[in-house]
């Protein structure tokens, strides 16, 4: 999921899903519709460098609003879900691509303002903005329906500052419309969590899910997700993953047919697998447990190193592939799936004060679910 991204000098903006790119004059020139704002800062967690998550790296500070370019949106946040990568972020697991950075790329809010040459949205939308910010439009992958490969892509909470603030601007080609039937806090894991385990599904090659045998190794957010799509599809589920007072008993309640420690091995030969986990020597006993001509799928930004196995454990045309980014047409067709389903998403919510703490919880698996920032809770005063 690395990569460059665009140089932060360069005003390039993308217009839309074909791949029409602009060239525009500086941020603050452009013309926005927007309500009259009685503030010209915000409240932000800003990120001065990296560090365990333990030593509270994220300091709470008052930032410049953010100025909307002409294809941009201003989104005031409600919630923004925590993720597995904003710990890589935070603790430098991801090379800092930007200083001072704000993290958090599964945002939900609503239109607060828009650039002069957007037209699809309107002021008071409820909008979500994901991980992938923005691409150049003109590479042989955007080119192609690849746009999660674009080398000089951007990144929400990464290589553009994200949503552990009041407020974000995004570009509006690449924010999304959420289904009416989630509140806020339930949207927001859908944006990361949602999206990847969706396309994580999709590399599976799984083509007839009626009764597909499925593994999943490690069951946070994107795992309590990806199971029930998985379950409405029609496949069988196979859990592994540690902590047993909180994540197998939760694949438990969403109906998992199996639930082991995140070493055992299944009691059927699967027919896919995807491995949430950061965790390399879970490779080999997952692949252990597919059949032949099955394909492991490995959902992270961020995984820790890979130990030598047997080639037997990959000969008989088994496949291992990785999961880099997502496209926007995987997360619009997996809000509407969502929809369907309807997928349920367990959060542990947090207030906006509570960022540093819902970092540590994440570290050590205490969150059951997903954990939820939610920005309209009272925020203290900035140091």
């Amino acid at each position: 999921m690395s990569g460059p991204g665009l140089a932060a000098n360069e005003n390039c903006r993308q217009g839309g899903q074909g791949g029409v790119t602009v060239r525009l004059g500086p941020l603050h020139s452009c013309q926005c519709l927007r309500p009259e704002l009685d503030q010209e800062s915000m409240k932000a967690w800003v990120l001065n460098g990296p560090a365990p998550a333990e030593s509270h790296p994220l300091v709470l500070s008052d930032v410049p609003l953010p100025q909307p370019a002409d294809d941009e949106v201003l989104v005031k946040v409600h919630a923004c879900g925590i993720c597995r990568t904003d710990l890589h972020v935070v603790e430098g697991d991801l090379a800092i691509r930007k200083s001072n950075v704000i993290p958090g790329h599964q945002v939900v809010g609503s239109i607060n303002a828009v650039g002069s040459q957007v037209a699809e949205f309107k002021l008071g939308d409820r909008v979500g903005i994901a991980w992938l910010n923005r691409t150049c439009g003109v590479c042989e992958f955007c080119s192609t329906g690849k746009e999660n490969l674009c080398d000089r892509a951007m990144f929400t909470g990464w290589t553009v500052s994200g949503g552990y603030a009041e407020y974000i601007r995004a570009p509006a080609a690449f924010t999304y419309r959420l289904p009416e039937g989630f509140t806020d806090i339930q949207a927001a894991p859908l944006l990361c969590a949602g999206i990847i385990g969706y396309r994580c599904l999709r590399l599976t090659r799984i083509n007839d899910w009626s009764k597909a045998k499925l593994g999943l190794y490690g069951f946070g957010a994107a795992g309590h997700v990806c199971i029930q799509v998985a379950r409405a599809r029609g496949a069988e589920v196979y859990v592994c993953t540690r902590d047993r007072e909180r994540h197998q008993a939760l694949a438990s309640e969403l109906g998992a047919t199996w639930v082991g420690d995140a070493h055992a091995e299944p009691p059927v030969s699967l027919d896919a697998s995807i491995i949430f986990a950061p965790a390399g020597e879970l490779i080999p006993p997952a692949l252990k447990a597919i059949k032949k001509g099955g394909t492991l799928v490995l959902g992270g930004i961020h995984m820790s190193p890979i130990p030598s196995f047997d080639y037997s454990l990959i000969y008989g045309e088994r496949v291992i592939r990785s999961v880099t980014n997502n496209t926007r047409s995987d997360g619009e067709e997996f809000l509407i799936e969502a929809a369907r389903v309807p997928i349920v998403t367990h959060t542990q919510v947090f207030n906006f004060s509570e960022a540093g703490e819902a970092l540590i919880a994440l570290k050590t698996d205490a969150i059951r679910g997903a954990g939820v920032l939610d920005i309209a809770l009272p925020k203290p005063s900035s140091e």
